[in-house]
Order: structure tokens, then C-alpha cells, then sequence
């Protein structure tokens, strides 16, 4: 049996659709929704958001492409944010970063299937940092055994 492409529906993308009133203008709102549900935004998942908005994929493509945030492949289980703004490079960030990627075996914006290391400008934590943020959880003062710590309190979570 043949099935269209443009007939295949993500579910959840439908209903993040309808709890945002079907509104184009909740655009946003709606790609942050089904990615934070699946971790990343599926083709079908974009087909049934133009569909469901009425507004063409090239502008939902256009809006994913320009925030580099919304993710197309899913990701590693477990993404570390490390700030590298000005505060928390002058008290250690890059040595922060130097150290997780030896711990973890990955390096900076490169990702791997388990752990991957994310560059974030600036979040928000100025004073105490070095910081980092695991699933929308921030720490900060953070040195490699906290790494350490951190991590694998957050991989026993996933697994």
C-alpha cells in the first residue's frame, strides 16, 4: 500500500496545534511545544503544523532555520548548556569546557549519541558561575566533579 507524504499527521503536533487555537501567530509557542515532547521536529510533525496553521512550510522552515535552538534530528539523550559569557569565562568557563570534554569523551557543539556539549551565551546565572543547564535546570559554581555529579544523575534519569 502507498501512503502520500503529505498525508502522514504527528498526532501530537495536531494537538499542540489545537491547544494553541490553530493561530499562525502561535507559531513559536507550538514548534517549542512538539519539540520539547519528541526532542526535535520531525518532517511529518512540520507538515501537520502548516497544515493545521494554514501557512506554508517554506514559512515554518524559515522560522526553524533562523533559531538555531529548534533542532530537525533528534538529539543526544542528555545536552549540557555551558555559558561561555563574558562572567562565567572570567571565572573559568573555558577550563569548565576543556575538563567536560575530557570527562565525557565529546567535544563543544560536536554532540555524541549519549552526552553532548552545547555552547549557551549568557543564562543568566552571572553570579554564579560558571554555569550550565541540563533539561531546563540550571546550575551554577560548577567545577568538574559537578559535571560529573551532574551527569550522571541525569543519565540515570533517562535510562
Amino acid at each position: 500500500m502507498v501512503t502520500l507524504l503529505n498525508t502522514v499527521e504527528d498526532k501530537f503536533a495536531r494537538e499542540a496545534c489545537r491547544a494553541h487555537g490553530d493561530q499562525a501567530d502561535e507559531l513559536l509557542e507550538i514548534l517549542h511545544d512538539v519539540q520539547h515532547e519528541k526532542g526535535h521536529l520531525s518532517d511529518s510533525a512540520l507538515r501537520t503544523i502548516a497544515q493545521a496553521l494554514n501557512i506554508s512550510r517554506a514559512e515554518i522552515h524559515g522560522v526553524v532555520s533562523f533559531y538555531h535552538d529548534y533542532k530537525r534530528e533528534p538529539g543526544a539523550k542528555l545536552t549540557l548548556h555551558i555559558c561561555r559569557a563574558e562572567a562565567c569565562k572570567a571565572v573559568g568557563a573555558d577550563t569548565l569546557i576543556t575538563e567536560a570534554e575530557t570527562l565525557l569523551d565529546v567535544k563543544l557543539d560536536e554532540g555524541g549519541a549519549e552526552v553532548a556539549l552545547a555552547a549557551a551565551y549568557c543564562l543568566g546565572n552571572c553570579a554564579l558561575g560558571p554555569a550550565i543547564m541540563v533539561n531546563d535546570k540550571l546550575y551554577g559554581r560548577v567545577d568538574r566533579a559537578k559535571i560529573n555529579a551532574i551527569t550522571a544523575k541525569h543519565m540515570a534519569q533517562i535510562s
